[in-house]
């Protein structure tokens, strides 16, 4: 929990106080008095009668006055009883800077319950342990540097880990971002990632808290509060950028029968951010420029002009905006000659627009004012200007501040020459602004931020879906993989249109099923876990002679116990899958199906239960949606259908949770719609 005495309190005593500002107890101390602290601060040191200039005590009892907040920095196996003499006195929130608990086993873990035990004991906010400290408006309980001078329209920050926290600051302050506050979380004993993002939602003031949320998370432990309280953050106007460390890729090894296994615990934060509206980042440079990003106009169309000095950079950038998804479009006839006649011979208006290195700031100027005013195509602009080192760049700088301030359209600034130029990126970052010194860097964020969808909502699709039926199959399921019959009313149930099919033990039987269903047909062997590979697949079989050879055939593969007989369909081969994660719930998988699945490695995530238009922005994240939607010629699926099927499924499983692991694949698709036409389901009760 996070209460006013943690924010604003109005005295703060430093357990572990010290004159040595090389020890955190020293340092705390140092940076209070440096953050003007307004309130009373107390100092519990029995070796010290004074610690920097202030009276330092030796025992709780001697302390003169309550302290609102105690900041902990002594060992350990001292913090519960301290806690608790100060917790009786009237403490009500708890900084424990100590190390020494849960990470260092059960032993420390036991102290740690301990801990919690106070806190809740006297309903006080407990931050840590083994944290470096929080930093609000009122004080700076932090024993490392930097420490940012805070801005009320910074970022709010948030880390599970103190060292990573000086990182991302060290990374944040040289560009000009800023911060209105920092909370680290250390072990989140009482209060994790989730709970400060609770608070941050519950307090939030559109004329008061900050718009921009920064989140460093090594244990997502409650999902649900995660994405409850950051989409409620976003609708209210906030932007969110966060970090999930410690994933691996292990889930993704052909570890099971189908791809729907190929979801992993990685895959499940992907699809959790996506739902909530976080901007995914993967290292600190990128949370940084994220947040760069997020304190600028907002790009409201994929368009972009690049307007350069020099032509290398614009090319990297144009790269690495294109591979985002983002365009930077041709500029040509009466406009290309509008921009040339403003430019020095020689320059280049095909965008990027090339000012050359003898472009002065009234042109560069004048072309930032012609996009922003009569290029309804163009959505924003990046400026990338740098020193020749012949001359100062101060002008520049100061039209590129004049533009910034009087364009309705976002611009976006690359001064890359922070050395060279130190003087006058410092003066530009002087009137607010904030430097993107590397353009591959931006191209890549503004990319993860443009293509990051909204908040889902909150509604569940149930037309037509019998959970009622699906829980009754299901609680007569024994665990482990399904027949065919059960799979086919498991995807009725839900409302999954499935293929004509039968399964056969015997050639009378496999003839009378052909016969029912109609040539032609497909038979797969029932029995092994991949078909394809041991040949059990035989497509278009058109007579009752090639049925009965393949048949025959079949019933050799070692491990078969019957047939599966279905009518042959057409279609583009699609697949959807999905795994159950522990506390995630179900991580959704699309993509193309077959054999493209681990070839192309190219699946779009979704945790359930999904909306139509997370749906239909899986389908269209993935790098194969061109070849969906249809391309040279050739015809594309009903994309509205496929949205529909992935939606009946995740809601069929948000009711199912018995289901492990579900694959569908493939389901063959064309403009007159999609069908199922293999699939496996593992239950587990």
């Amino acid at each position: 929990m996070i209460n006013e005495a943690l924010i604003n309190p109005g005295s703060i005593l430093v357990v572990g106080g010290s004159p040595d500002t090389t020890k955190p107890g020293g340092k705390i101390v140092k940076n209070i008095l440096e953050g003007g602290f307004k309130g009373q601060i107390y100092i519990l040191n029995p070796a010290r009668t004074e610690v920097q200039d202030l009276p330092s005590f030796a025992t709780v009892d001697e302390l003169p006055g309550v302290a609102d907040l105690a900041i902990l920095a002594i060992p350990a196996a001292k913090c519960v009883a301290v806690a608790n003499e100060l917790g009786l006195k009237g403490t009500r929130a708890f900084i424990v800077i100590s190390a020494g608990f849960s990470e260092e086993g059960a032993e420390g873990l036991e102290l740690e319950k301990q801990l919690v035990g106070v806190a809740e004991k006297y309903n006080a906010s407990l931050i840590g342990p083994n944290c470096i400290g929080v930093i609000t408006p009122a004080y700076n309980g932090v024993f490392t540097a930097p420490v940012p001078k805070l801005n009320p329209k910074g970022c709010d920050f948030v880390s599970g880990s103190g060292a990573t926290a000086v990182f991302i600051l060290e990374s944040a302050l040289p560009k000009g971002l800023t911060f209105s506050s920092l909370i680290t979380v250390g072990n989140s004993a009482q209060t994790g990632i989730e709970e400060v993002l609770e608070y941050w939602d519950n307090s939030f003031s559109p004329e008061h808290s900050s718009l921009i949320k920064l989140i460093y998370v090594e244990n997502i432990k409650d999902p649900d509060k995660l994405l409850k309280h950051a989409s409620s953050l976003i609708r209210k106007g906030c932007k969110i950028a966060a970090i999930k460390s410690g994933v691996t890729e292990a889930g993704k090894r052909a570890t099971s029968s189908h791809t729907g296994a190929m979801a992993s615990a990685d895959s499940a934060v992907e699809a959790l951010f996506r739902k909530a509206g976080i901007v995914r980042c993967f290292g600190r440079e990128e949370l940084t420029t994220v947040a760069s990003v997020f304190m600028y106009k907002e790009l409201k169309g994929q368009n972009l002009a690049i307007i350069t000095q020099a032509g290398g950079p614009g090319v990297m950038l144009t790269d690495a905006l294109s591979v985002g998804g983002l365009s930077i479009p041709n500029i040509e006839g009466a406009q290309q000659k509008d921009l040339l006649a403003i430019l020095n011979p020689g320059s280049s208006a095909g965008n990027p627009i090339d000012i050359l290195a003898t472009g002065t700031p009234a042109q560069l100027g004048q072309v930032m004012e012609y996009c922003d005013t009569k290029m309804d195509n163009i959505n924003g602009m990046i400026v990338i200007f740098g020193s020749t080192g012949l001359t100062k760049v101060f002008d520049a700088y100061e039209m590129i501040h004049e533009k910034m301030m009087s364009c309705t359209k976002p611009v976006f600034p690359i001064l890359p020459s922070t050395s060279s130029a130190q003087k006058e990126v410092e003066f530009f970052l002087s009137k607010g602004h904030i430097n993107f010194p590397d353009e591959v860097v931006l191209g890549k964020a503004l990319a993860q931020v443009y293509n990051t969808p909204p908040p889902a909502d909150d509604s569940v699709f149930m037309e037509n879906i019998d959970i009622d039926k699906a829980r009754s199959i299901i609680s007569n399921c024994a665990n482990g993989f399904q027949e065919p019959d059960v799979v086919q009313q498991l995807l009725q149930a839900a409302g999954i249109p499935t293929v004509k099919e039968g399964t056969a033990t015997t050639k009378r039987s496999v003839m009378k099923l052909a016969k029912a269903i109609g040539y032609p047909v497909v038979m797969k062997v029932i029995g092994p876990v991949h078909k394809s590979d041991v040949g059990g697949v035989t497509l278009n079989i058109k007579s009752d002679a090639h049925l009965v050879a393949e048949y025959r055939r079949m019933k050799r593969i070692k491990g078969v116990k019957s047939v599966l007989v279905q009518k042959m369909e057409q279609g583009m081969e699609l697949f959807i899958g999905a795994k159950y994660e522990p506390r995630f719930g179900h991580v959704i998988l699309c993509g193309l199906g077959g054999i493209f699945v681990e070839a192309l490695g190219d699946q779009a995530y979704g945790l359930a239960p999904l909306t139509f238009n997370e749906a239909i922005s899986m389908i269209r994240s993935l790098k194969a949606y061109s070849i969906i939607k249809g391309s040279r010629g050739k015809e594309g699926i009903d994309e509205a259908k496929f949205a529909e099927i992935i939606v009946r499924l995740s809601v069929l499983l948000r009711f199912a949770t018995e289901i492990k692991e579900i694959d569908l694949n493939p389901l063959l698709g064309n403009s007159r719609g999609i069908t199922a036409v293999d699939a496996r389901i593992l239950i587990e009760h």
